[in-house]
């Protein structure tokens, strides 16, 4: 393996704080205070853990539609809301932006990203019917699990995501 030189790191370490700044502003002033983009992925990312509670042959609590309900629930709990912050639009930004900064093959960082949001997408889907399961049956442990369990998973598997793109020589120019 080729030893990777001070100015490729700096490049990468830079290259990464502009594109997550460039993100927290673009997110912060226009995105968040638009709502669109969170309501949209927070009414997928229910919609999708309603059909596999449901799959699993769980009646789930009825909520009166509204595009602002942001909750889910086994009938018999006192169900989940998902804030903003659970829906995984900061982790999906993270993800990108390595992969961007990371020195790599153009071709395989466009098939690699949306490959890796799907893959963490459907992993924050299975995290909610997680905790829809644990709010259900064991409800006092719905804070533990919420904030270090699922984070804890949800960021491992990024990390590995990360790891397999920057280790695999397919993917990678060289530094």
């Amino acid at each position: 393996m080729k030893k990777v030189s001070n100015k490729a790191l700096i490049r990468f370490l830079v290259s990464a704080l502009i594109i997550y700044f460039g993100w927290y502003l673009t997110y912060t002033l226009w995105l968040h205070p638009w709502k669109k983009l969170d309501l949209a992925i927070i009414n997928n990312l229910i919609f999708l853990s309603s059909h596999i509670l449901t799959f699993l042959n769980y009646k789930l609590i009825d909520y009166p539609y509204s595009e602002s309900v942001r909750t889910i629930g086994i009938d018999g709990s006192h169900g989940l809301w998902i804030g903003d912050p659970c829906n995984g639009i900061t982790l999906f930004a993270l993800f990108t932006g390595f992969i961007i900064a990371y020195p790599g093959k153009i071709k395989w960082k466009l098939i690699f990203i949306p490959s890796g949001l799907i893959a963490i997408h459907l992993l924050n889907v299975f995290r909610i019917v997680g905790l829809a399961l644990i709010t259900f049956y064991f409800p006092k442990y719905l804070d533990f699990n919420h904030t270090y369990t699922f984070t804890i998973i949800i960021y491992s598997f990024i990390f590995l995501l990360w790891y397999y793109f920057a280790a695999n020589p397919a993917f990678r120019k060289s530094f």
